[in-house]
């Protein structure tokens, strides 16, 4: 893997109660010379078996900083958000090297969000409490990615110095036409207020999807029905563009009454 063919792409957040761009998701890519786009499901894991994951997450985190100045220097003060993995949170010099990469570029850690998912914590729970509370610390927001498809406990949950859960996709792709993947949703939303949390659902790709979460109160969503991840130079002329998509009169009258 050549560093030179890998690229960002990033997929927008959207606030659902203002409309308004709040930032993106940093998403890895690996252009083959030959192969052409192959998706990251199939080269992360290998990055992780062979312990390369560490130094592509510092690389990503270099990116997005990049990113993030580009975007300062236009103007437009949004987050940024990058995936980090298990392997990644048991590098007990991580803080230490995510701040310098921060520091070097002139980035404030609260303009990046650090997304982990929920089996990330769980191999060494004692050693990732440690890493993030480090990790809060200095700054950086924190994320808890795919939530509701792990198996970590709501005990544990509490203990994490988390920001915000993102809601698995999942879930929410067939919530409009699924009674109880709307019921977990609505659980989740009500878990992370109750514990002082934000709440981005990921899949949005229909109105009445986002008229669903919005009813709920979900603070934040990304999605196709957004915007698919786009090459990372497209971005702030897509900001400058975006027009939120009509919800409102279709579903107006959406019933929550199963929901609620």
């Amino acid at each position: 893997m050549n560093r030179h063919e890998l690229q960002l792409h990033l997929q927008p957040k959207i606030c659902l109660n203002t409309k308004a761009v709040l930032g993106a998701e940093a998403l890895i890519r690996w252009q083959h010379p030959e192969k052409g786009l192959i998706p990251p499901d199939v080269f992360i894991p290998f990055a992780e078996q062979t312990g390369f994951i560490r130094v592509l997450s510092l690389w990503v985190v270099d990116q997005a900083a990049t990113i993030w100045r580009q975007w300062h220097d236009a103007g437009l003060n949004l987050k940024i958000a990058v995936n980090l993995s298990a392997h990644d949170l048991m590098d007990r010099d991580l803080p230490q090297h995510l701040h310098a990469i921060l520091t070097r570029h002139q980035v404030p850690p609260g303009a990046m969000v650090l997304e982990i998912t929920e089996g990330a914590t769980m191999d060494d729970p004692a050693h990732a409490e440690h890493i993030l509370t480090r990790l809060s610390e200095l700054g950086f927001l924190l994320s808890i990615d795919d939530f509701g498809t792990g198996y970590s406990s709501l005990a544990y949950l509490k203990t994490l110095p988390v920001h915000e859960l993102k809601i698995d996709k999942s879930f929410v792709l067939n919530m409009q036409n699924d009674l109880n993947d709307a019921k977990i949703v609505r659980s989740i939303i009500d878990l992370a207020h109750n514990l002082g949390m934000s709440v981005v659902a990921e899949g949005l790709e229909s109105a009445k999807s986002w008229k669903l979460l919005e009813g709920l109160h979900c603070n934040e969503a990304q999605g196709f029905f957004i915007s698919p991840p786009m090459p990372a130079g497209e971005f702030v002329d897509w900001v400058r563009d975006w027009q939120a998509p009509s919800v409102q009169d279709e579903y107006l009258n959406t019933d929550f009454t199963n929901i609620l």
